[in-house]
């Protein structure tokens, strides 16, 4: 009997990328066939991002590719964009199943359901927000290097810009015991580095009784054998306490990179964000991370053309995201979301300023990444060898743990070891090397 074929694609965040994988796993321990999504298959998963406006369009164009690709297929549409707007995912032709963000562990029963009863299309999309405990996704088996490990779901900050709390519900941090012994597979699957990652990852164990947080939780993995590289995906600032940070360097595995998000360098527009933290807090926390760790990458996201951003505010984000000499900035334009407070905000700034506005931080941070790289020049650094650059795999590329991509020349039976590269040139987005 043929196997059923199945194709899955993802948008957005690494918290995406964990669970297609996941989900992919999934239709594997049920017999199902792996397909690349631009081939027929008899499944199509898409599962979406609602970050931005963007990522509304993105999703919808997927799902039209999947229906044209293969009409008879059953079509599944998951993630934030299916949660947050599944009678809107459910008006397109073609589409099947939408299940949302949660009983994701449940989707092959699911469409193994709408595949014999024939009524379609499902809204499967649950209440995300009566969700009080963390769904268990399988153990996976990933093709990379680079181990993901999703240790918390949902978020309770309610920027007033964001749509992720509606779209992933209330805090629930996976166990302890449940997050070691995935960390264990993972280590005996034979990954070098694990990413720790979630959707408010600082939150960790912030709604379990007793003492757990991230710092207990860094504690305990870095406690395991044969783990070399500890990272972080992302950590906001009000997070960051000093006990956290102590833990952090004071852990011989943890990367010296760490994703700050900071959305605007100005106190009036962090305020009408309903962001926890000023300047001056964030400030502190870049001085004492670099004095604990040096050479470590403080990463972050900006925001430009917040509701009421004058260009005054613009200027003093500016100005401080100089100052803080991030090692690399990820811009955003404003995106009025529905059912966020500031989607009724006055003062939008037009489409126009907000694009040039981008323009200006993003050629700030390109800047400030050279500069960043070009300290790294002449000096060694351990490099996670990770996927071949050229067709003749004579060159490959990888990450520093301070988050600088090198390319240098390596055999393929050195992909997923941590080699020392010798820094050479600094070139556009990386640093050209050499294996000592």
């Amino acid at each position: 009997m043929k196997k059923k074929t199945v194709a899955c694609t993802t948008l957005g965040c690494k918290v995406n990328q964990y669970e297609s994988s996941a989900i992919v796993q999934l239709f594997m321990e049920k017999g199902y066939k792996i397909t690349d999504f631009n081939d027929y298959a008899d499944v199509y998963v898409i599962n979406t991002c609602t970050v931005t406006h963007m990522g509304d369009r993105k999703s919808r164009q997927l799902i039209r590719r999947a229906t044209r690709t293969n009409p008879g297929a059953v079509v599944v549409v998951t993630g934030c964009y299916a949660q947050t707007s599944p009678a809107e995912v459910l008006d397109i032709p073609g589409v099947d199943l939408v299940v949302g963000t949660k009983d994701r562990s449940k989707i092959v029963d699911l469409v193994e359901g709408v595949g014999l009863e024939g009524n379609r299309p499902v809204n499967a999309v649950a209440d995300i927000m009566s969700a009080d405990t963390f769904e268990e996704l399988p153990a996976l088996v990933q093709n990379r290097v680079r181990g993901f490990l999703k240790i918390q779901e949902g978020c309770d900050n309610y920027c007033a810009y964001c749509i992720v709390p509606y779209a992933r519900g209330p805090l629930r941090s996976r166990s302890l015991e449940s997050v070691l012994e995935e960390t264990k597979k993972l280590l005996d699957q034979g990954f070098k580095e694990i990413v720790l990652t979630g959707i408010h990852t600082g939150a960790y164990g912030k709604d379990a009784a007793g003492d757990l947080n991230l710092a207990v939780l860094v504690e305990k993995i870095s406690e395991l054998r044969g783990l070399r590289r500890l990272r972080l995906s992302s950590l906001e600032p009000q997070d960051a306490d000093f006990n956290l940070i102590d833990v952090l360097v004071s852990s011989p595995i943890v990367c010296r990179h760490l994703h700050l998000p900071l959305q605007s360098g100005d106190d009036r527009v962090l305020g009408l964000m309903r962001r926890r933290y000023g300047t001056e807090h964030y400030r502190k926390l870049v001085q004492r991370l670099r004095k604990k760790m040096p050479g470590v990458a403080i990463t972050t996201d900006i925001m430009v053309g917040f509701p009421g951003e004058k260009e005054e505010n613009f200027r003093n984000s500016l100005n401080f995201v100089r100052e803080m000499e991030f090692a690399d900035l990820h811009v955003f334009k404003y995106s009025p979301r529905r059912g966020t407070a500031a989607a009724s905000f006055k003062d939008q700034v037009p489409a126009a300023e907000k694009e040039a506005r981008s323009m200006q931080l993003i050629k700030v941070g390109k800047k400030l990444r050279l500069g960043f790289m070009s300290d790294f020049v002449g000096e060694a650094s351990e490099v996670l060898v990770e996927q071949p650059r050229s067709e003749d795999n004579n060159l490959y590329e990888g990450l520093t743990d301070n988050y600088i991509k090198m390319i240098f020349p390596a055999k393929p039976s050195l992909r997923g070891e941590i080699v020392k590269v010798w820094g050479k040139k600094v070139e556009d987005d990386h640093l050209t090397g050499r294996i000592i």
